[in-house]
């Protein structure tokens, strides 16, 4: 594979973790491409629009041709900034599109997706709105997003599925179990967010670390005081496996996901361009290296959810 093989996932530009630097977002946004970055990722809903908008005012001129957009839509924001649902009726899918084209200033997406199932909405009938939107050139693939197995199967006999995004790391492998071996059967690739598990695998987290006003990771139950401190502990074993490697925790955290399958691209959430570069090194990892990591964080090894209980039945796998 040519590049660099991860992709710049941009949610936490947008406030999702607390305040970001503008300037310092858009340089990473920069450096990302400039490094051979081929995709970023964005919904249509982080920060109200802001994401949208700051990615467009970080193209350069001829970068739109460098990059594939990802855009997820649906879900539904109040201006208190509570969660109202997902709405990915056909209509409503046409009317967050022409937002999000204007907000990027594009004239279409390369990869739209529903950011999460609407149970009012059959999966059928929102793949097929959006093969419409195909069809007009406004979209060139679709993607899903934390879908499960069954609703990948649907989707992808209404119109071919270009990937699903959906989270996976050392602590978070509960796609392995029917969600993958679907995707590989069919031909889909996967975009894995969260492989740092929001900071957790990055190997800079603190257990006493304050959270800034408005970052979501202070509803997380990894991040709970009953769950953190053992999911550190974690962290430290994985750190001694990268120490004898020569890279830090992040590589290795990443490059174990990059390892799992060429049809996996791993979407880092850097904010700045120090963390992009420590995501941008690339790690050879052996059969050795693979058992040694897996020894240190086994399956199923974290204490507590990726998502709070509410959110978990939304999500495609309950782990």
């Amino acid at each position: 594979m040519n590049g660099p093989v991860i992709g710049l996932g941009a949610m936490g530009m947008s406030g999702m973790y607390g305040p970001a630097d503008r300037a310092e977002s858009i340089a990473t946004i920069h450096a990302a491409i400039d490094a051979g970055v081929t995709l970023i990722d964005t919904g249509d809903f982080y920060g109200m629009g802001h994401n949208e908008l700051l990615i467009r005012d970080a193209l350069r001129p001829g970068d739109r041709d460098k990059v594939r957009l990802s855009v997820k839509f649906g879900a539904l924001r109040g201006p208190d900034n509570a969660w109202g649902g997902m709405d990915t009726r056909p209509a409503a899918i046409r009317n967050f599109l022409a937002y999000t084209l204007v907000r990027l200033g594009v004239d279409h997406i390369d990869v739209y997706r529903p950011a999460r199932l609407d149970p009012a909405v059959p999966i059928e009938e929102t793949i097929g709105a959006i093969a419409d939107l195909v069809k007009e050139g406004y979209v060139r693939e679709i993607g899903l997003s934390e879908v499960g197995a069954d609703v990948i199967r649907r989707a992808h006999a209404v119109h071919p599925i270009a990937d699903l995004q959906i989270e996976y790391s050392l602590l978070s492998r509960g796609v392995e179990d029917e969600v993958l071996p679907v995707l590989r059967e069919l031909g889909i690739g996967m975009t894995a967010y969260g492989v740092l598990s929001r900071g957790l695998l990055s190997g800079h987290w603190r257990a006493d670390r304050p959270l800034a006003a408005g970052d979501f990771r202070a509803h997380g139950p990894r991040f709970a005081p009953e769950n953190v401190g053992h999911n550190l502990a974690l962290v430290e074993a994985l750190r001694s496996v990268a120490a004898a490697k020569g890279v830090t925790v992040a590589q290795l955290a990443i490059g174990w996901v990059a390892a799992q399958g060429a049809d996996i691209v791993p979407l880092v959430g850097a904010r700045t361009r120090e963390r992009l570069a420590e995501a941008l090194v690339p790690v050879a990892l052996t059969a050795a290296d693979l058992a040694a990591i897996e020894a240190a964080v086994p399956a199923d090894s974290a204490h507590g959810s990726r998502y709070p209980a509410p959110m978990m039945a939304h999500l495609g796998t309950d782990r």
